[in-house]
């Protein structure tokens, strides 16, 4: 980061606590370039390193990301296994400089389909960050929306809570999130206005930032936008104002 930070990013009026992204475009911007599509992949999660630095620095608590949903093992077997092979790379390169930094990595979603050695490595860096407190780092992986509510579900079911107890509070209680606020900006990247299955309870009420730009693309100037944005709207929750009363 250069030394006139302060001077390209003035301070916002409010800044989100919780800011969900739809990492989309990768493979366009591979096309764009003439490249395969795995190379557009590996740009992708190289972003993702300068995007959580600038995070840091413009005073968001949790960041989610959406890595790899449910959908995603549909793709050819050589994207999906390259995939994991540029994951799994960039989990030994980056945890150390991230423990360091005061991130603690958390994974959203199932570890159950990802190779032994995979798992072993997601949850190793799970465990060494995990009394971090500068920044959390959602990664949703093999995650889907409708399966972690499905899930939450299951869970509560077998932990024999009757069905005339359950609020939403609960249900809350028992998915991946659970702890954390609700995300308040959700950013989706390559322009598509679909939310594609994530966190579908969690972002109710979250507030949505489109941007034509793809992944590999998004940097700290286009994170600066989204956060702009966000600091002008007003966040209702389905109330009105105490002008609109009158």
């Amino acid at each position: 980061m250069s030394d006139n930070w302060d001077e390209r990013y003035p301070p916002l009026a409010k800044v989100p606590v919780h800011v969900g992204i739809i990492m989309d475009g990768n493979g366009r911007w591979a096309r764009q370039q003439g490249k395969p599509r795995l190379a557009g992949h590996r740009a992708g999660v190289e972003n993702i390193r300068r995007v959580l630095t600038a995070a840091a620095r413009m005073g968001i608590k949790i960041l989610t990301i959406y890595a790899f949903s449910t959908e995603n093992w549909d793709r050819p077997a050589a994207e999906v296994t390259g995939l994991m092979n540029l994951i799994a790379q960039a989990l030994r390169r980056e945890v150390s400089e991230l423990h360091k930094n005061g991130v603690r990595l958390r994974h959203i979603g199932h570890l159950e389909r990802v190779s032994r050695q995979l798992r072993r490595g997601v949850l190793d860096a799970i465990e060494l960050t995990k009394d971090n407190d500068r920044l959390t780092l959602n990664v949703a992986f093999d995650y889907g929306g409708r399966a972690e509510v499905v899930h939450a579900v299951q869970q509560i079911i077998e932990a024999g809570i009757p069905a005339e107890d359950v609020t939403e509070e609960t249900i809350s209680q028992y998915l991946y999130t659970a702890g954390q606020p609700d995300p308040d900006l959700i950013i989706r990247t390559a322009g598509e206005l679909r939310v594609s299955n994530f966190m579908l309870w969690q972002g109710a009420y979250a507030e949505y930032y489109a941007v034509p730009v793809f992944w590999p693309d998004f940097d700290e100037n286009e994170l600066y936008k989204a956060l702009a944005a966000f600091s002008q709207r007003d966040r209702r929750y389905g109330r009105l104002t105490d002008s609109e009363y009158a």
